[in-house]
């Protein structure tokens, strides 16, 4: 087991919430209007984990490495932002077991926050939408600093704002990003087994915990 943290960092998509079917859903949209085929949500969920931008690069080519002619790009990307503001909390669900995992570290004293690679204007209408965001203390996305993660910046920012040693922080993620970002950090990192990781397996990146749900805390942390 895990120390109980006193600070526990937790991502958004994927691991707190299930934001693919609006994403799908904004990315077929943007995609007839600019007479492209659609694509599945199998291939946005694989494409899903480095903010919006990469996506809608992704989507045009339908590829996760590719990038789209410049043009492209700049006609496709404030059709995309429009589509997703508006309709980017009409699908998106909190997955099974994270009000519990929430309020099983809360109520043992551990300090909450929420570190994201989206862009602030998405992430607190949708935290608000879905009920979460009076959950966290800090909120800290994708273009609240210079850098994301996969940097620790992030990470580091949030533990000196809550005065807290990275060694008694924890983050909670799902994708390699997070993964990256907690080693660097100094920070133990567990990660949910059911999160959009680009078709891999979180295990192969080697967090200290890999868990199915956020309800599974008490098998991770030692009671404090």
């Amino acid at each position: 087991m895990l120390p109980l943290p006193e600070l526990a960092l937790i991502d958004l998509d994927g691991t707190l919430i299930d934001s693919v079917p609006d994403l799908t859903w904004c990315v077929n949209a943007m995609l007839r209007e600019l007479g492209l085929p659609e694509r599945s949500e199998s291939a946005v969920r694989r494409w899903v984990g480095n903010g919006v931008e990469r996506l809608v690069e992704r989507a045009l080519v339908d590829d996760i490495e590719g990038m789209p002619e410049a043009a492209l790009r700049a006609r496709a990307m404030p059709v995309f932002m429009e589509l997703y503001a508006a309709h980017g909390a009409e699908r998106s669900r909190v997955y099974p077991g994270v009000e519990d995992g929430l309020t099983y570290l809360a109520d043992r004293g551990v300090r909450l926050g929420c570190v994201t690679n989206k862009a602030e204007r998405f992430t607190l209408p949708l935290l608000e939408a879905l009920g979460l965001r009076a959950r966290f203390e800090l909120v800290v996305s994708g273009d609240s600093l210079p850098e994301r993660k996969p940097s620790p910046r992030p990470l580091l920012y949030a533990a000196e704002h809550f005065r807290v040693a990275p060694s008694a922080c924890t983050m909670i993620g799902d994708s390699r990003s997070d993964v990256a970002a907690a080693r660097a950090a100094g920070f133990t990192i567990v990660c949910v087994s059911y999160g959009y990781n680009h078709g891999k397996d979180i295990r192969d990146e080697r967090p200290d915990v890999v868990i199915d749900s956020l309800a599974d805390f008490a098998q991770v942390f030692a009671a404090g």
